[in-house]
């Protein structure tokens, strides 16, 4: 940022100020509704705990205790009324209904004093009971001949079992009361949750209201301002000043920083209109240049046809008049003199070959167009035109049963496969049959990677690029024959077809070359690679 925009920035709050402060307000007033919402709901949960969980199970125990002691009750006046031992079923069943319903009762309102006196009450009462009425008609029980008891003791035990079932009602008194008043907080507790969703959510509401007013104001407003200025900077109006109006500081520094981007523009793009004025006065001059240079290239090929042809027709009347003069004058000739015609001879005929040579290799490009080629047909077509050699040298190819096959020159591919095979046989080592194999395989660059392979005298690594160089010779001419210029046309025809060429220096068992061509289909892909060769003897 410029000292300029820190400076504008310093003139006010940035957009990330305001939204701060108002985040700082929203986080503060959203705590303390959260804590307020989590204290009243703990309450509520306190309350719907205890409502639930220790006041509604306390009264059904508190229920069960009741019919106890009127189980216990009737089962003992029964008794005493009967004096069948069977009647007293009902109060063996009531103390053991007493026992658990006191010891739910007790676990339940352990929390409460006032709860806990009450049922310790009731279990002195229910001890009264039956010291003053229980025991005394257990102990003192009706013979078979009816005999009363004394009535005193029905008076003193109902008079214990008022006072006992006064005690359940103080009980169920209270219960009722810890009841009501449980419901009661749980009523404050929900509305003070209420009372703090509807405050959360009214704060919230007006927070929502003032962040759209204020991102509005102090963001959108300027933003679509400082959009509006750009654009029309970006449809071509480069003199337009850009401008943000009275935004954040952040944002005034950004419309700052966006004018001065615009100025640089507009000087670079001066200097771009200057520099692309003579720019078109020099691809005016390039492009005359051009025309000029197309016109001479064909007269120098039309000049490189005729001159192939006018300088062979002397050299055809040199051979052919060395030769007549031969023909003549043999008998007077000495040995030396036949010498030099037959040097003569030679020379007119190597030029010719060399002649033959260079027109081959300045055609390369220029036959005919791309299109599929099978590898496989511009084999076959190179082994026919190397019959011959092929039959004198009983040389054996190992070939992949199918090549590829790629988009480029039939006759240029049978040319390559031409000068390779040819050179093979004829750099074979002495009293070896020569062998070539042949093997193809697919590259993951889209390229098929093809090696010929020979068992021959090989190639030295130091000349690995020499023997690509046109009428470059590593033997005399009295050991192998040709001119040097077949490797060089084979470079220049994998070039030509958009692959390289060169001499595995790794290989020490005779010479290895590879090339690769560019794949043309999925439906190539692996053919030749892999694939069952067959191999036979071409005698």
């Amino acid at each position: 940022m410029s000292s300029q925009s820190r400076r504008i920035v310093g003139k006010g709050l940035t957009v990330q100020a305001w939204f701060n402060v108002i985040l700082a307000v929203l986080v503060v007033l959203i705590c303390a509704g959260a804590v307020t919402a989590a204290v009243s709901l703990h309450r509520t949960q306190t309350a719907t705990d205890e409502l639930i969980n220790r006041l509604s199970p306390a009264d059904a125990a508190a229920s069960q205790l009741r019919a106890a002691f009127l189980n216990q009750e009737t089962g003992v006046r029964g008794y005493a009324l009967s004096g069948d031992d069977a009647a007293l079923e009902p109060y063996t069943a009531g103390l053991r209904l007493q026992e658990e319903a006191t010891a739910e009762l007790r676990g339940l309102i352990s929390p409460r004093s006032e709860l806990i006196a009450d049922l310790d009450g009731i279990e002195q009462g229910a001890a009264a009971w039956r010291s003053a009425f229980v025991e005394p008609i257990l102990a003192v029980t009706p013979d078979t001949g009816g005999r009363p008891l004394d009535p005193v003791v029905f008076d003193r035990g109902k008079n214990t079992f008022d006072e006992l079932r006064a005690g359940l009602g103080e009980l169920d008194l209270h219960l009722a009361q810890a009841g009501a008043d449980a419901r009661d907080t749980l009523a404050q507790a929900r509305m003070t949750r209420s009372i703090v969703f509807a405050s959360l959510f009214v704060v919230l509401l007006a927070a929502c209201v003032v962040i759209a007013v204020l991102i509005r104001k102090a963001i959108t407003s300027p933003l679509r301002r400082l959009s509006e200025s750009s654009r029309r900077v970006a449809l071509g109006n480069f003199g337009h000043r850009v401008d943000a109006g009275n935004g954040p500081a952040d944002i005034r520094a950004l419309a700052e920083d966006i004018e001065g981007m615009r100025r640089r523009i507009v000087a670079e793009l001066e200097i771009v209109q200057d520099r692309q004025s003579r720019l078109e006065v020099q691809t005016a001059k390039l492009d005359a240049q051009t025309v000029e240079l197309r016109r001479s290239n064909a007269e120098l090929e039309q000049f490189a046809y005729v001159t192939s042809h006018d300088l062979q027709e002397p050299l055809r009347k040199v051979a052919s008049f060395c030769q007549l003069l031969e023909k003549r004058y043999g008998d007077v000739l000495d040995e030396r003199g036949h010498q030099y015609i037959d040097f003569a001879v030679d020379g007119a005929k190597r030029m010719q070959v060399l002649i033959n040579d260079l027109l081959t290799f300045s055609r390369v490009g220029r036959m005919s167009g791309f299109g599929p080629v099978s590898l496989d047909d511009a084999f076959d077509k190179a082994l026919s035109n190397l019959a011959a050699s092929i039959d004198e040298s009983g040389v054996r190819i190992d070939r992949p049963d199918r090549l590829p096959e790629v988009e480029g020159d039939a006759t240029l591919l049978t040319m390559l496969w031409q000068n390779l095979i040819g050179n093979a046989i004829k750099f074979a080592r002495a009293d070896t049959v020569p062998e070539v194999s042949i093997s193809v395989q697919h590259r993951p660059d889209g390229m098929w990677h093809v090696c010929v392979q020979d068992n021959g005298i090989g190639i030295g690594e130091e000349f690995a690029e020499k023997i690509f160089v046109i009428f470059q010779r590593l033997h005399a001419r009295d050991e192998y024959t040709g001119t040097g210029i077949g490797l060089a046309l084979c470079k220049k025809i994998v070039e030509y077809h958009g692959g390289q060429i060169w001499l595995d220096t790794t290989y020490a068992g005779g010479a290895r070359f590879s090339f690769t061509v560019p794949v043309i289909g999925e439906t190539n892909r692996g053919a030749g690679a892999g694939a069952d060769s067959r191999e036979g003897a071409l005698a």
